[in-house]
């Protein structure tokens, strides 16, 4: 998990990277032809040459803070994606736990320690921003449900709603992580 999510990283900066060099390469392209048009006009005006100046400056400025912000966008985007992607892979782990907190169990200290575990598990989804998609008894979302089942509607269950989930699904910051898979009455 923490390789995959480090070769994720490691792409990504290698893209910025790239992007980076490659901005400064047009950058100065522009600049050198820039310089000798203002290189010209320095000799015929001192003022028009300061104005070119101030105005390349600017031009400069403005560059260089779209790139902070863009380059600020990506990281923010490849944290994001590196996050949900971990969680993916962490939510098998998490059904299988609920499975056993749901099972019959003899030993009670055995049952508390499974269920202390999918509180921690839970509690770590929560402090990371993942959310359960609401189901069970709520309106078909064809994009946020998998529907897997069709069955009678029920006046507990009227058409179109959610009558029973099979496997949960998650959100990460309004990002589907995995579907729930539902099956709707109809």
């Amino acid at each position: 998990m923490n390789d995959e999510t480090d070769e994720i990283l490691d792409e990504i900066l290698e893209d910025a990277a790239e992007r980076s060099e490659m901005a400064e390469e047009a950058s100065e392209e522009l600049t050198d032809e820039e310089e000798t048009e203002e290189a010209e006009e320095a000799e015929e005006d001192p003022a028009a040459a300061l104005e070119a100046e101030q105005e390349r400056y600017l031009r400069l400025y403005a560059e260089f803070d779209n790139f902070r912000k863009r380059t600020a966008k990506e990281k923010l985007e490849a944290y994001n994606d590196a996050t949900a992607r971990c969680m993916e892979q962490l939510l098998p782990v998490i059904d299988n736990f609920e499975r056993a907190a749901d099972a019959p169990c003899s030993d009670e200290q055995y049952h508390s320690g499974i269920v202390m575990i999918l509180n921690q598990l839970r509690a770590f989804l929560e402090k990371t921003g993942v959310t359960e998609v609401e189901s069970l008894g709520a309106a078909f979302d064809p994009k946020v449900h998998n529907a897997i089942k069709q069955a009678e509607a029920t006046e507990e269950f009227p058409e179109g709603t959610i009558c029973e989930v099979f496997q949960k699904g998650y959100l990460y910051k309004d990002r589907l992580i995995r579907p729930a898979m539902v099956a709707v009455a109809g």
